[in-house]
């Protein structure tokens, strides 16, 4: 099958430090290959893939310092228009932007949404756009567009071999991702604190997020308890997961996956999350880790997590998140499309499980 991939370009392919979207966008590339199609990548310039690559850009945007990113999307999907006949399938990840330009293209492309759809912000696009083909990367992202036109949830998967399992894990408790209100980096220092345990930050801040650093988490990090390490790449994810006796996911908003329950997973490193968003499709509740709603609940979770087997949690990642089942789920789905046998109530999931 002859497949394009088409993604953002804040960040490379793989990201140099975060950027969810573009390394779930390599993963499922390189699986692609591996499994034997076609795949031409649409990308910055400094990615690397094993696909054929088409540069989007000369360098990934957010670390080049260019906030606004849609003039450097917009020439990128002018040239995937240009190029769409060699293609049986294009497969979108950059939100919107291109539903006016391949609506006539519809039949025969995808875009999976990656982002948060509970703000009215949005709406108006699926309203405007029915004939754009949908995926979610969980069933409770699309609850709040129910008439969107969705053919399916594909959770996500990453190589068996990208983090590898740590029998012994450690003696404190991680926190990773991004700084902000609705990750609730303060409700896991309190968590620590309350537990009597470390917690690692490894966390980036943006500048939309540097207020609130500020003036709630900065005060905060100066207990002997709480360590602030910064935004870490790829390369420290292995360590710092593996080493952690928890990882604590105290999310207060709608989070479309997480990717980060499945790297800590892979680790074999349990989860204490609260029961938002996906969280409740991606943890399994005594097995995986624990979810939980009040911060003494997650206290008691931190010693539960003691007794739970890291090898059951390194389990349930491979059984549920592998690369090549997210790989599989979609080619399953190109196929459909293809055929025009994509139903709004298909879910690859359900048919691998």
């Amino acid at each position: 099958m002859r497949i394009a991939q088409i993604a953002p370009l804040a960040e490379a392919v793989p990201p140099k430090l975060y950027g969810g979207t573009e390394r779930v966008v390599w993963w499922l590339t390189e699986a692609l290959v591996a499994l034997g199609h076609d795949v031409t990548l649409y990308a910055s310039a400094e990615s690397q893939t094993s696909a054929r690559l088409v540069a989007g850009a000369p360098q990934a945007l957010r670390l080049a310092g260019i906030n606004d990113h849609q003039a450097s999307t917009l020439a990128m999907l002018d040239q995937v228009l240009t190029d769409a006949e060699r293609y049986d399938i294009l497969h979108f990840h950059v939100d919107f932007l291109h539903f006016p330009i391949f609506r006539h293209l519809a039949g025969r492309s995808v875009t999976t949404l990656h982002g948060r759809l509970d703000l009215p912000d949005f709406w108006p696009a699926f309203d405007a756009f029915p004939e754009i083909r949908l995926v979610s990367i969980s069933d409770s992202q699309r609850t709040p567009v129910p008439n969107a036109n969705f053919v399916a949830t594909v959770y996500h998967g990453m190589p068996l071999d990208l983090i590898t399992f740590d029998a012994t894990g450690g003696d404190y408790l991680a926190f990773i991702g991004r700084i902000s209100p609705e990750k609730r980096p303060d409700r896991a220092i309190e968590i620590a604190k309350k537990a009597g345990m470390k917690l690692k930050i490894a966390a980036k801040v943006d500048p939309a997020d540097q207020a609130y650093f500020n003036e709630v988490v900065e005060p905060l990090l100066g207990d002997p308890l709480v360590e602030f390490i910064g935004e870490i790449g790829e390369s420290a994810k292995q360590e710092f997961l593996g080493g952690a006796r928890a990882l604590l996911f105290p999310i207060d908003w709608p989070e479309p996956f997480g990717l980060v329950m499945i790297e800590a997973m892979a680790a074999g490193t349990p989860i204490i999350a609260w029961p938002n968003g996906s969280v409740p499709e991606v943890i399994e509740d005594g097995r995986s880790g624990f979810i939980v709603e009040t911060v003494d609940q997650a206290v008691d979770a931190v010693e539960a997590c003691r007794r739970l087997s890291r090898a059951n949690v390194r389990r349930a990642f491979e059984e549920r998140f592998s690369v090549e089942r997210m790989a599989r789920d979609y080619v399953d789905l190109y196929e459909r499309l293809i055929t025009n046998d994509a139903s709004p109530s298909f879910n690859p999931m359900a048919v691998s499980n």
